[in-house]
């Protein structure tokens, strides 16, 4: 069996990423007084970004059923189920402009990426320029 080598890195090392990327932008939102149009550019990239990292949980976990191994497979997705139940909130509350939801589900997910270190922003403000009109476009 020959070894899997990924274009854009492994899912885990995807999934890190955008956990960095996610870790960021919370704190840079943390600074925000009001909410402005980047603010809620900022905040469907945190949609599009919670989303991504399902999908790669998704098929980390498909891989360890592939190898037989459910019950890690099972207790991998359990670890990360939040994920997407954290990316529909934040998406109803966009889409219906609950924006006094917001503090609260920033809240949430604070903690989450707690320990993901930031010591110096390295994100461009190009990565959610623009996410909020994607978001906000009928299916």
């Amino acid at each position: 069996m020959s070894r899997i080598t990924y274009a854009d890195g492994s899912p885990n090392q995807q999934r890190n990423s955008l956990r960095r990327a996610i870790a960021e932008v919370l704190r840079r939102m943390s600074a925000k007084q009001n909410l402005d149009a980047e603010a809620k550019d900022m905040l469907a990239f945190i949609v599009f970004s919670l989303r991504e990292i399902a999908a790669l949980v998704d098929k980390s976990a498909a891989a360890w059923e592939k190898r037989d191994y459910y019950l890690k497979a099972d207790a991998y997705r359990r670890e990360w189920d939040w994920v997407e139940s954290a990316a529909n909130r934040l998406h109803d509350a966009l889409r219906e402009e609950r924006w006094a939801d917001l503090p609260m589900e920033l809240a949430q997910l604070a903690p989450q990426f707690a320990d993901v270190r930031v010591t110096q922003f390295t994100r461009p403000a190009t990565l959610w320029q623009g996410c909020y009109t994607r978001l906000m476009r009928p299916r």
